[in-house]
């Protein structure tokens, strides 16, 4: 009965120990400014190049990009920062003027133009009803 219960002590402790190194992901999405493919590919190079993203996808038509990441290692003013580093401004971040004229003609965004906000997003997930 002894050899059980030790057998079951040794499951659970390595059973909790596992649980307890996953890393959690988390998603996040924010606006960034761009035009074309070539935007698309700088852009979410940017912010895979950051420790802990695990996925970027930016949508081209809504100017907003979706990151994967492990918040034990990044946060979200850690992605926009690199990818304003790239040359894109982000609702956030604004690229500096030497990284912006760094790019390719096609990439040269309208600095106004307008670009999908995360708060606009949490906004419009509650259109239409009250809580």
């Amino acid at each position: 009965m002894k050899k059980v219960i030790l057998a079951f002590v040794i499951f659970a402790t390595v059973g909790i120990t596992s649980v307890m190194a996953q890393e959690k992901v988390t998603m996040a999405t924010f606006g960034v400014r761009g035009n074309c493919g070539m935007c698309k590919g700088t852009i979410e190079k940017a912010a895979k190049a950051v420790d802990g993203v695990t996925n970027a996808m930016w949508d081209k038509k809504a100017k907003k990009i979706e990151v994967s990441f492990k918040a034990e290692k990044t946060n979200i003013m850690a992605i926009q920062k690199a990818v304003a580093a790239s040359g894109y401004d982000t609702e956030k971040m604004t690229a500096s003027e030497k990284a912006y004229e760094g790019l390719a003609g096609c990439c040269q965004y309208d600095r106004n133009q307008k670009m999908e906000t995360s708060e606009k997003k949490a906004k419009d997930a509650h259109h239409g009803h009250s809580h």
